[in-house]
């Protein structure tokens, strides 16, 4: 039996899970000054994932990849969503 499929699927899940509280926290305390950090580590684990010899770990990376960029959209998002109310303005913050 082959479990590489679960395991990419849970280990995605997980990353996808943790990146959600991370773009939250980021946009709290660094606004979206923060999209240069994400977009920094979506290039090293794209290029990470490029030159893995193991197409489990190429996977893994890539996932982690593709969230950090997608973690930069979610930054106006958040930004939005706070303008909105849903979530707390940064009190130590000017808007």
């Amino acid at each position: 039996m082959n479990f590489k499929g679960i395991i990419l699927g849970v280990i995605t899940f997980l990353i996808i899970g943790l990146f959600h509280p991370i773009v939250i926290k980021a946009e709290y305390y660094f606004s979206k000054k923060s999209r240069y950090v994400f977009a920094a580590a979506g290039g090293i684990s794209l290029l990470i994932s490029l030159l893995a010899d193991s197409d489990f770990l190429s996977c893994i990376f890539a996932v982690l990849s593709t969230t950090c960029f997608w973690s930069i959209h979610e930054l106006y998002e958040q930004e939005e969503r706070v303008r909105k109310g849903w979530f707390p303005k940064n009190p130590n913050r000017r808007y």
